[in-house]
């Protein structure tokens, strides 16, 4: 629906009355209302602004109807933009990279994860003996799936530590109660995941942590600086022929994120699904408080944090070290700031 000359005039002479009025949010239609959205492991805390933008109803606020598609990893959703079975996906920021040095146009849309907010951890039985990522050679890894930002942070641990990124085997072990079980039942040595995972087998006494990416500090410890974590990411085509459509998912996402910076753990776990929980609620509240330092202020990935996820990826994998990625072509910055503008 396009804004006509009067329509703006009228728009200007109600805000005299009423105060400001955002013209853009006045009338527009989203060119594609129904949108289908990809994301690996919906019930991790790292997907958490996903949840909470569906279950408090802010994509429906916008006129979206969006069908979520869990997959069982980052790789896994990514898989299924490129192929055009989703139109967005709800992942990790380091994939926009990983696709730009393919001359893929994948790019973010709004940063809901400032650190990973992802745990490496050992076996409790095995910790005597394996104490830093330089211990890792032989060993299995789990991992939510091969490829995704739980994998390669685990590899890029190991290649900082002097090893090679094949020197153990990576797994994939699912999200929820299956990475839980993975380690329960010893099918991995060690854990690279996210909470509530974590959590839970910290609970149990079943893990040592080892390396945590939950904080700031400890974002630094092993990037040396801030790593944009979860976004909203979609081919840049899509944005274009959807500036709307794309907007309003943007919009819906930052409500999520301003949610979530006052939010209670009690409010989160009353809101997400009771699977979600683990069985054990008290915990759940536990790795909430734990992980809420992790999620945007801003929706916008900082200079300095995207260099560093890019450093990163150069050290880890061959095809990226000679590669020449324009960064400011991996973050679409328009949409969040109007987001926080209200426009």
């Amino acid at each position: 629906m396009k804004l006509t000359r009067r329509d703006a005039l009228t728009a200007l002479a109600i805000s005299g009355m009423a105060g400001p009025v955002s013209l853009p949010a006045l009338a527009q239609t989203a060119e594609k209302p129904d949108v289908t959205l990809g994301v690996g492991g919906k019930a991790l805390l790292y997907y958490l602004p996903l949840t909470v933008a569906e279950k408090k109803g802010y994509f429906k606020e916008q006129g979206l109807n969006v069908t979520i598609n869990d997959f069982g990893g980052g790789a896994k959703s990514l898989q299924a933009l490129v192929g055009g079975s989703v139109d967005v996906v709800t992942g990790a920021y380091e994939h926009t990279i990983r696709m730009q040095a393919k001359g893929q146009d994948i790019r973010a849309a709004i940063e809901l994860g400032r650190f990973p907010a992802i745990t490496i951890a050992v076996r409790k039985d095995l910790a005597d003996k394996v104490k830093t990522a330089a211990d890792f050679k032989g060993l299995k890894i789990g991992v939510t799936a091969p490829g995704s930002s739980t994998a390669l942070t685990a590899q890029y641990a190991m290649v900082k530590a002097g090893l090679k990124a094949t020197d153990a085997a990576i797994i994939g072990i699912g999200a929820g109660a299956s990475a839980v079980a993975a380690i329960k039942q010893k099918q991995v040595d060690v854990i690279s995941h996210l909470d509530p995972v974590t959590s839970k087998l910290e609970a149990d006494g079943d893990i040592v942590v080892l390396i945590d990416t939950r904080t700031e500090a400890g974002t630094k410890a092993l990037f040396g600086g801030s790593n944009p974590a979860a976004v909203l990411y979609l081919k840049n085509d899509f944005a274009e022929k959807n500036p709307v459509t794309t907007q309003k998912l943007v919009n819906a996402f930052m409500k999520a994120l301003k949610w979530l910076e006052t939010a209670k753990p009690e409010e989160v776990a009353d809101l997400v699904p009771q699977e979600y929980l683990l069985g054990d609620r008290p915990l759940y509240l536990r790795a909430v408080k734990s992980s809420q330092e992790a999620y945007s202020r801003t929706g916008i990935a900082s200079a300095d944090g995207m260099k560093s996820m890019y450093d990163s990826l150069k050290l880890l994998d061959p095809e990226l070290t000679s590669s020449n990625v324009d960064l400011s072509k991996t973050f679409i910055e328009t949409f969040a700031k109007k987001a926080q503008s209200g426009a």
